[in-house]
């Protein structure tokens, strides 16, 4: 007999039949079907796949007696109740790594489209406008680029600012030994310091609205955000009036405090470029996360360590 695995997340065909090779799949993407299928299933569920952005409460885990695993696509779990689920010797396992160079790769592209003015440029030419009666945007190279969370992610988008002959800075809650880039003990320092501001940390309450009014205000207007990370590590009504005021150029958003809902006080600027959180998603970074899930649960399962262990 399979074991039963509960999937919490979005999942292509496909992959619920890569799944389905070594589990029975119980499918529930959305909170409705999540409280069903617990509901009727819940006592056969040993292994659960989610996502950061869902997690796994801990009055889901208690109705999952037979839990044993906790896997989530992709390297965020803020919504997982870790500490509740390892009091219960329950194993945690994500998909770090396996989509870092699309993610890496996004961000780039939101901030160039940002910096560049693209979305608008693109609009003025379809309408008829001429370069000459358009102002000048400004370049993407041989600017100051501060990376708030300097993880694995972190790292891949500086390893590309160095293309753009762009000096780079960060902040932590502690400097890195095994970098050369200016550290920053404070982010509002980093902003000040920074043309372009980049979000790569980890969401949750510990970094709920770091980026608030005092950090766009140091940016500057001539400054650029951009957020890969989590929606809540920006303030949006700081955000909307920074942007509307001028006191920050432009935005980038793949997240945002509102998803899947898009963020209504940005939706009239032309100053923002706003995609789906799919920073992570391609068909490569998509099947990388599930061959990584299914590494993590066949280890498992064989009383071996997951590969990517919290």
């Amino acid at each position: 007999m399979k074991p039963v695995l509960l999937a919490l997340t979005f999942l292509s065909e496909e992959h619920r039949a890569q799944m389905a090779e070594v589990f029975e799949v119980i499918y529930a993407a959305d909170a409705p079907s999540a409280a069903a299928a617990i509901a009727q299933h819940g006592p056969r569920v040993r292994v659960a796949l989610t996502i950061g952005a869902i997690g796994l409460s801990p009055a889901q885990i208690e109705a999952l007696p037979a839990l044993t695993l906790i896997c989530v696509l992709g390297a965020g779990y803020e919504n997982v109740a870790v500490d509740h689920a390892k009091a219960r010797g329950i194993v945690v396992a994500t998909g770090a790594g396996t989509n870092d160079d699309c993610v890496a790769d996004h961000t780039w592209g939101l901030l160039i489209a940002a910096q560049r003015r693209i979305l608008p440029l693109d609009k003025a030419t379809r309408a008829g406008v001429w370069r000459t009666a358009l102002p000048l945007p400004p370049n993407v190279s041989h600017k100051r680029l501060g990376i708030i969370g300097l993880g694995t992610i972190g790292k891949k988008i500086a390893q590309r600012a160095l293309g753009f002959e762009i000096e780079v800075g960060y902040h932590n809650r502690s400097a890195r030994t095994d970098v050369p880039y200016r550290y920053f003990a404070d982010v509002a320092a980093l902003a000040e310091w920074a043309d372009f501001l980049v979000i790569a940390t980890p969401g949750g309450a510990g970094t709920k609205h770091l980026v608030n009014a005092a950090v766009l205000n140091a940016l500057g207007p001539r400054g650029v955000v951009v957020n890969i990370a989590r929606g809540s590590v920006i303030d949006t009504a700081a955000l909307a009036a920074a942007l509307r005021e001028g006191r920050i150029a432009a935005a980038g958003l793949d997240v945002y405090e509102s998803e899947p809902a898009p963020p209504a006080e940005l939706l009239d600027l032309d100053n923002v470029v706003l995609t789906p959180h799919v920073a992570g998603w391609s068909p490569e970074a998509v099947q990388n996360s599930v061959d990584r899930f299914m590494q993590n649960a066949r280890r498992h399962l064989a009383g071996e360590a997951p590969v990517t262990p919290l």
